[in-house]
């Protein structure tokens, strides 16, 4: 209802500017998010190219320009689920911002696109998983959301992908640099939604980690299993595999 009457109240604006950083909540501990999706869906291609112009230099992540950048990012999501393609490339580029706020926004965009057409989502993220550690990690917070999960056959896909990311964290050698602990700490919860989408398929995909030795990778499934979504769906199993 508030991104609605944000959608309506932005119709009737001029100049989207001032109204947005006035109430961006930024800086604060929340970005207005309810507004957000409604530049989302009222923006032009235009008006997301230049809010995405504020770039890291020009606009800190909790700034209200910063917030307008955020809005361009999720008007480019809107678009790329609306059929254009070209802004996937934009949204690979935005996954490698330094600003986390950013990096949330690039998972809301690729959410967009999951509602349309999961299938194709899934595919084009395919080729992100060979990517650096921060389109690595875009790839595991977009896919890890409940209501894109609902079909089993999408559950499983996704399952695969967080079991190449996870390989991935093994190959890794500066397990020190920001990005790397970045990815680290998004799988240490994705895990845990993709299992409860499909527990048949899941459980066991986890369980093959949850004995390896790395040490980020026992991090990242100890985290996995102090999730309550786990425990609603099988705390015996929960509790087996948190004494080993």
């Amino acid at each position: 209802m508030k991104t609605e009457n944000y959608r309506q109240q932005l119709r009737t604006l001029r100049d989207w500017d001032k109204f947005l950083m006035k109430e961006s909540g930024l800086p604060g501990p929340r970005g207005n998010l309810e507004l957000m999706q409604a530049v989302a869906e009222e923006g032009t291609l235009d008006l997301f190219q230049r809010y995405l112009a504020y770039t890291p230099d020009r606009a800190s992540t909790n700034s209200p320009e910063g917030f307008l950048a955020m809005c361009g990012v999720v008007g480019v999501g809107r678009l790329l689920a609306e059929g254009d393609l070209d802004q996937l490339a934009v949204l690979r580029e935005c996954a490698n911002d330094p600003r986390w706020r950013m990096r949330e926004a690039v998972a809301m965009a690729l959410q967009r696109w999951g509602d349309a057409d999961m299938p194709a989502l899934l595919k084009a993220l395919n080729e992100w998983v060979k990517g650096t550690l921060l389109e690595r990690r875009a790839v595991a917070a977009a896919v890890c959301e409940p209501r894109l999960l609902r079909d089993p056959k999408h559950a499983k896909r996704v399952l695969k992908l967080l079991d190449t990311i996870t390989t991935s964290i093994v190959r890794e050698t500066d397990r020190k640099a920001e990005d790397f602990k970045t990815l680290r700490q998004a799988l240490g919860y994705c895990w845990s939604v993709a299992v409860v989408a499909s527990p048949l398929d899941g459980k066991p995909a986890m369980e093959k980690w949850l004995v390896n030795p790395d040490p980020d990778v026992a991090w990242i499934m100890r985290e996995n299993l102090k999730k309550d979504r786990l425990r609603r769906m099988d705390a015996a199993w929960v509790k087996e595999w948190s004494a080993t």
